[in-house]
């Protein structure tokens, strides 16, 4: 009796389909996991550089991995090869992006003197707005959409850095070293009159004008923060 030849079962095509993109998804983490040679990271470097251009201008929904590929002038297939997925872009760049962005915040130092902690602090975001505007405008925008891609990292990260960071703040409050306010709002406005800089230096250089909308303006900024802060912080005499 010659042998009889089994029918592909309906479901067996999906299954298919299934084990080889999971067997792909393998590959392609094995591949992820040997160590990058120079010339792959300096490919992955041109990535990043042109994606930031891109997401800074057009955000996450407005960007393609075509204009990404445009910009890196490099093929979309050789893009792809390094960032299958767009996500995988913006997400690279995000995660990068809060460990600078947060590293000021960092290096407060609750056993320093708290006027010249909050005083470096204050120059160094605007430090960072003047040098880092596309990165301020990628955070900015993903804000804007409600955080979907990095709503865990807020959640996570940034609040139990500014969490501790607030308790530095209180225990200099109780110390009658600072005067007594509200250690999260305090922070949320040196972050808002810093980045204003970054996000809005456009409306800034047009309402100064030529004479004082230079590079001077970081330094003006600063000072006008300084005192902005520190006196509000100043413990009054009571009574």
């Amino acid at each position: 009796m010659p042998p009889i030849k089994l029918k592909s079962s309906p479901s067996s095509a999906p299954a298919k389909r299934q084990h080889k993109a999971a067997a792909k998804a393998v590959a392609h983490a094995k591949e992820k996991a040997r160590p990058l040679t120079r010339i792959q990271r300096e490919k992955q470097d041109i990535i990043l550089e042109a994606a930031l251009d891109v997401f800074s201008l057009h955000g996450f929904r407005g960007a393609t991995i075509d204009q990404i590929a445009e910009v890196a002038g490099m093929s979309k297939p050789n893009l792809l090869y390094y960032f299958p997925r767009k996500e995988e872009i913006h997400r690279r760049l995000i995660s990068e992006l809060l460990v600078t962005w947060l590293a000021p915040l960092r290096d407060m130092d609750e056993n320093g003197d708290p006027f010249p902690e909050i005083r470096s602090y204050i120059r160094r975001k605007l430090e960072m707005a003047r040098d880092f505007p596309r990165e301020s405008r990628l955070f900015a925008n993903e804000m804007l959409q409600g955080a979907p891609r990095i709503i865990e990292m807020i959640e996570i990260d940034l609040k139990n850095l500014v969490d501790e960071k607030a308790a530095v703040l209180t225990a200099w409050m109780d110390q009658g070293r600072i005067a007594r306010t509200d250690p999260y709002h305090l922070i949320f406005s040196i972050w808002a009159t810093t980045q204003h800089y970054a996000d809005f230096d456009v409306q800034v250089r047009a309402v100064l004008g030529p004479a004082r909308g230079g590079e001077g303006r970081f330094e003006d900024a600063a000072r006008y923060l300084e005192q902005l802060f520190l006196y509000g912080l100043t413990p009054r005499p009571k009574g």
